[in-house]
């Protein structure tokens, strides 16, 4: 589990606790309550049961008796002896026309000896096979209790803390592990989360300060006139987001220190010509630039777009991937080399050893999160280094760009194109499968397109999900069979895919039945139809992402959740996705829901990125904790100040490797 050393184990954390302070009285035990009894031990028997043994302990208090029982647990007996006082925890069942406990938690009460399993708030850890809540409890109440002073020392000044209204680090962590209060285990959660915050937010800054001082970048000051010919040459207005990311994005770009700037823009709301401006910016300039995207598919809509873009400049843009033919990737290669070539996009392919640019000064990488950190430092080594323009569709909450993205600066476009309708989206019953699909087929012969999105390929025995196969050829059969369909999923070769979805774009294709490898898809401004099968089994950020796949013409779009959420979290996800089309607002209560694990999956691997603190639950500590990072880094107090030197040996004895 992770836990190697002493200091492991203090920061193991619960992952929840029962509180099991209250007493409730034997008389006032109902079936199906889950309560903590303190009694005496009456009677302790043991007896064979269907090849089983079944040892029962009755307890009583002043108001009546009730039964506990363990199975296969014989050694149990020699603990329990009549007489004795006992508290157990657990939940009352009905057997047999008597109350009984079946396997309750349990604690022989010594006198003057503080509890820990029972009488009190108790800390239910994360387990693994082999390991027990007893034990591991247990372990934990001695080494908090004899660690205190030797391993939790305190690291942040005391001024400091009195300032802030912390509770001291030691006795954060003890009340973290066995809370006296519920309010005490607040300021120890606070104390904790603080922490957290602060020591990553000092990392990421010393990062940054190293980047502007250690790398130099070239000077790229030819924006003024690609800004005013991309303006006169586009055949759309620019919204206000997208003027804001131009000049956010160029004022970095004249500066001699490397650009690590995060482009964030919902779906449709035009990161491509964001992109295409700070491309021709660094040609213009004089040097090279590189569009690195995780797809063929996407890489090929970027090329086409970008080319279309670029004929009213005098730069050259060409697509290198791993399909690209021997010769015509020599040449490339060699026009890269010499400097003829000056924007390269493509796969993952870019990132091979003999790619080399004559004068790289500008890598942008789109969907960033579907490379690894390495993969995307690989185009960064040069010197000077390339400015970076990291761009996702996914939206962030700003406070978690903070922290995933602390060290880069942020351009967030919140504004769509003109002309773009709000899609319709309707969460739907099966009962009303068929009337959507003949409203479907309606829209299909008046010359839109649609997707069908199912949760799995094919049918499992295990599963009674949808299965794209199956569907398909359901579909094919009956409601659409004089309509021209497609099948696309993961299994799929790359070739394969790219085919279908270029007939797809071309019309000759008019309904796709595809798995959720559409969610980053290509742009088909005639698609304007989506069902979505199962929609209960997929994340919010996930069927926004798919969603934004139709809505990206000017004719109105309608989206179809087919689902039967059975849990409160399920049906308040496709409640969401039918009120609002904010990517921003959706990711933050996609994170509120679903806490953060996907968004750390970015990490690539690790441990997780924060073990309690959640970035937009705790907005308001993350803020304060970077504001005094900032005053600590950017004001040279954690080099100079002796107030801070012990937080800075500790940072040198357990730095965060983020």
């Amino acid at each position: 589990m992770g836990i190697r050393s002493v200091r492991d184990l203090l920061y193991f954390f619960p992952r929840r606790y029962e509180d099991r302070s209250q007493f409730c009285a034997v008389s006032d035990l109902r079936p199906g309550d889950t309560v903590t009894v303190r009694g005496e031990i009456i009677s302790v028997k043991s007896r064979p049961f269907k090849r089983m043994s079944i040892l029962e302990v009755t307890i009583g208090d002043e108001t009546g008796w009730v039964h506990a029982v363990w199975f296969n647990q014989p050694y149990l007996k020699d603990q329990f002896a009549a007489g004795r006082e006992i508290i157990i925890y657990g939940k009352v069942d009905f057997y047999q026309k008597r109350l009984q406990f079946n396997s309750p938690e349990y604690e022989l009460v010594v006198s003057q000896t503080e509890t820990v399993h029972t009488s009190r708030i108790t800390p239910i850890y994360p387990l693994t096979e082999g390991l027990f809540q007893r034990s591991l409890r247990t372990v934990l109440k001695d080494v908090v209790g004899r660690q205190s002073e030797t391993v939790i020392r305190e690291y942040l000044p005391e001024q400091f803390v009195e300032r802030k209204k912390l509770m001291s680090r030691a006795a954060a962590i003890h009340e973290m592990h066995f809370p006296t209060t519920f309010e005490k285990l607040g300021e120890a959660r606070r104390r904790i989360v603080f922490d957290e915050f602060l020591l990553f937010e000092i990392t990421l800054l010393k990062k940054l300060e190293e980047l502007r001082t250690r790398y130099r970048a070239v000077e790229l000051k030819e924006w003024k006139a690609v800004a005013s010919k991309l303006r006169e040459t586009l055949p759309f207005e620019l919204t206000p987001s997208q003027t804001r990311a131009f000049e956010e994005i160029a004022e970095d770009l004249q500066k001699p220190a490397p650009m690590n700037r995060l482009l964030m823009g919902d779906v449709g709301s035009g990161k491509t010509v964001v992109e295409a401006f700070a491309l021709l910016t660094a040609a213009a300039s004089g040097h090279q630039a590189a569009l690195l995207v995780p797809t063929e598919i996407l890489a090929r809509q970027h090329y086409r777009t970008l080319s279309g873009l670029f004929k009213h400049f005098s730069v050259s843009v060409k697509l290198l991937t791993s399909n690209t033919g021997d010769d015509a990737r020599n040449r490339m290669l060699a026009e890269l080399k010499s400097g003829k070539l000056d924007v390269l996009v493509g796969t993952h392919a870019l990132l091979n050893e003999d790619v080399t640019f004559k004068s790289l000064a500008l890598v942008v990488v789109d969907e960033q999160h579907k490379f690894g950190v390495y993969q995307r430092c690989r185009l960064l080594e040069g010197d000077p280094r390339p400015h970076q323009l990291v761009a996702t569709a996914t939206p962030i909450p700003r406070t978690l760009a903070l922290t995933l993205y602390g060290d880069l600066s942020t351009s967030s476009l919140t504004h769509l194109p003109k002309g773009r309708k709000p899609i319709k989206t309707y969460w739907i019953t099966r009962k009303k499968q068929g009337e959507v699909l003949d409203h479907i087929l309606e829209k299909i012969h008046a010359g839109e397109q649609a997707y069908f999105i199912f949760p799995l390929i094919e049918d499992t025995e295990q599963s009674d999900l949808f299965a794209a196969k199956t569907e398909y050829d359901r579909l094919q059969r009956t409601v659409f069979s004089g309509v021209h369909m497609g099948l696309v999923h993961g299994r799929l070769s790359a070739d394969e895919r790219d085919q279908v979805m270029r007939a797809f774009r071309a019309g000759e294709i008019q309904a796709l039945v595809a798995t959720s490898v559409v969610e980053v898809g290509v742009d088909n401004p005639n698609a304007t139809m989506m069902v979505i099968e199962n929609a209960e089994r997929f994340g919010l950020s996930q069927l926004h992402q798919m969603r934004g796949r139709i809505g990206r013409g000017a004719k109105a779009s309608e989206c179809f959740l087919f689902g039967e959420p059975t849990t409160d979290e399920g049906k308040m996800r496709l409640r969401i996705l039918t009120k609002t089309q904010d990517g921003f607002l959706i990711a933050e209560e996609d994170l509120k829901l679903r806490g953060p694990g996907d968004f750390w999956g970015a990490r690539q691997s690790g441990d997780p990125l924060f073990l309690v603190a959640h970035p937009v639950l705790d907005e308001g500590i993350l803020l304060e904790a970077r504001e005094s990072a900032m005053e600590l880094v950017q004001g040279g107090l954690l080099e100079t100040s002796d107030e801070w030197n012990t937080l800075k040996k500790y940072l040198e004895e357990f730095p965060l490797r983020y």
